[in-house]
């Protein structure tokens, strides 16, 4: 039988008491950015004035589509100031 290729790379022996080095050059981690909390009380005021207008524009569409739906318009009537 033939003997096995040197392959150059020296044995490591795992049984060794002293700790290794890895010898694997790495990045440093990222700085993680910080995120800045929106306080509540300003999250939900904006969310409630959110709702409000979307509340109020569907109740708008549904008021128009219901006018223009039994055929009444605003040019049928005049506004005398």
């Amino acid at each position: 039988m033939a003997s096995p290729l040197q392959t150059g790379k020296q044995a490591v022996d795992l049984a060794a008491p002293v700790k290794r080095v890895s010898k694997i050059r790495r990045d440093p981690p990222l700085k993680v950015k910080e995120v800045t909390v929106a306080d509540r009380d300003e999250r939900d005021a904006r969310m409630v004035a959110i709702g409000v207008v979307a509340f109020a524009l569907a109740v708008v569409i549904i008021i128009i589509g219901f006018s223009s739906a039994f055929g009444w318009s605003p040019r049928q009537y005049t506004a005398h100031l």
